[in-house]
């Protein structure tokens, strides 16, 4: 299933409290529940002022349609085509 980098600017992200994040981790299962199994949330990033998620789906149709149900921010979407690491280099 494809990767996708989700930029999402959240002014004071970085000061969110561990309840906060919750709430938030909560409200986007939900969401993908709802949802069916052709998009799944790997993992997020939080910065000072953006949230940057990892998402495999099918489309970014679909990822743009779970950040409508939610009512989470969408700055920009990318496909991911490849991860390199130092192993990379080996």
């Amino acid at each position: 299933m494809p990767k996708f980098l989700i930029e999402r600017h959240i002014p004071g992200a970085g000061k969110f409290t561990p309840a906060d994040l919750k709430a938030i981790s909560q409200k986007s299962c939900g969401v993908l529940s709802s949802m069916g199994p052709d998009i799944q949330w790997v993992h997020s990033y939080v910065t000072d002022d953006r949230i940057y998620c990892v998402y495999q789906s099918t489309d970014e149709a679909l990822v743009r349609r779970h950040a409508e149900l939610g009512g989470f921010p969408v700055d920009r979407v990318d496909r991911v085509y490849s991860v390199i690491d130092p192993a990379t280099a080996e």
